[in-house]
C-alpha cells in the first residue's frame, strides 16, 4: 500500500497523468471539430420568405443560402401569378440548420375546371355570389326590355350562351343579361284623373304599370279622401308606355 501511495507520488506519475490528459484533450477537440464540420452543429440559417416567388428560381436561390426544396402541393389562386409560390414550411425567418429541406406549395399553372352553374330567372345580387362561391367572375353586364328587373336571363362565355353543367377554367368572367323592370309590351296610358289613390293602384296592377312619385296638396288632410287631378305621362289618344314604368300622381 505504501509502494502505490508513493508511486502516485511520484514525479513520473504526475508527468503521464498530465499527458495523458493532454492527448484527451486533443482527441475530444478533434472529435468535436469533425462533428461540426460534417453536421454544423449549432449553426442555423434564417429561412427566407419565397411567398410571391418563381418557382424556376427556387433551385439557385436555395443552393446558394445551402437550402432544399420539394414541391408537396399546389392550389390556384386568381390574384397570384401562375408558377408563384403561395405558401412554405418552415416559415419566414424560421432558424434551421444547413441542407434543410423547405416545403412549397404553389399557384398552378393552369386553372382547374369547375361547372358552369344555373343562373337563369335568379337576381343579380345572388348570381354574383353564386359565381363567387364556383371561383367565377361577372364579365359584362347587358339589359333588355324584361318585367323583371335586375334578373338573369341569360348567362353567356366567351361571346356565346353557357348551359348549367357545362366545364369552363376557374377564374373565367361570365357575361349576364339582366331585364331592365321595364319590359317590351306597349300598354295605353290610362287615365286616372278623379280616381282615388287605391282604384288608381288597382288599375296600374292590371296593366302592368307602376306608381310614381304621389304628390299631395298642401290643403290635404284626408288622403283616403283625396283624388288624383294631375298626372305625368298625361292621358291621351294614341299614348302609350311600356309595361313596368310608373306613372306619378297629384292628388288633392
Amino acid at each position: 500500500m505504501s509502494n502505490l501511495i508513493s508511486f502516485l507520488k511520484s514525479r513520473s506519475f504526475v508527468i503521464n497523468l498530465v499527458i495523458l490528459l493532454v492527448i484527451i484533450l486533443i482527441i475530444f477537440g478533434s472529435v468535436s471539430s469533425w462533428m461540426s464540420r460534417f453536421t454544423h452543429h449549432g449553426e442555423s440559417i434564417s429561412v427566407p420568405d419565397l411567398r410571391g416567388q418563381k418557382i424556376e428560381r427556387m433551385e439557385s436561390f436555395l443552393a446558394d443560402k445551402h437550402l432544399q426544396y420539394k414541391v408537396i402541393d399546389s392550389l390556384f389562386d386568381l390574384q397570384k401569378n401562375p408558377g408563384t409560390i403561395l405558401e412554405q414550411d418552415p416559415a419566414p425567418n424560421s432558424k434551421v440548420k444547413e441542407g434543410r429541406t423547405i416545403y412549397l406549395t404553389v399557384n398552378a399553372q393552369h386553372a382547374p375546371d369547375v361547372k358552369m352553374p344555373n343562373l337563369i330567372d335568379v337576381s343579380y345580387r345572388q348570381a354574383e355570389a353564386i359565381l363567387s362561391s364556383f371561383g367565377l367572375r361577372v364579365g359584362q353586364l347587358t339589359y333588355r326590355p324584361d318585367l323583371a328587373k335586375n334578373a338573369v336571363l341569360d348567362q353567356r362565355y366567351k361571346g356565346s350562351s353557357i348551359s348549367p353543367g357545362k366545364n369552363i377554367p376557374k377564374g373565367s368572367k361570365i357575361d349576364l343579361t339582366l331585364g331592365d323592370g321595364l319590359g317590351s309590351v306597349e300598354v295605353p296610358v290610362p287615365d286616372l284623373t278623379g280616381s282615388p289613390l287605391d282604384e288608381a293602384l288597382f288599375v296600374l296592377k292590371g296593366s302592368s304599370l307602376n306608381i310614381g312619385t304621389i304628390h299631395y296638396d298642401k290643403g290635404v288632410r284626408d288622403s283616403t279622401k283625396a283624388k288624383i287631378y294631375k298626372q305625368e305621362p298625361m292621358s291621351a289618344e294614341g299614348a302609350t308606355m311600356n309595361q313596368g314604368e310608373a306613372i306619378d300622381i297629384y292628388l288633392r
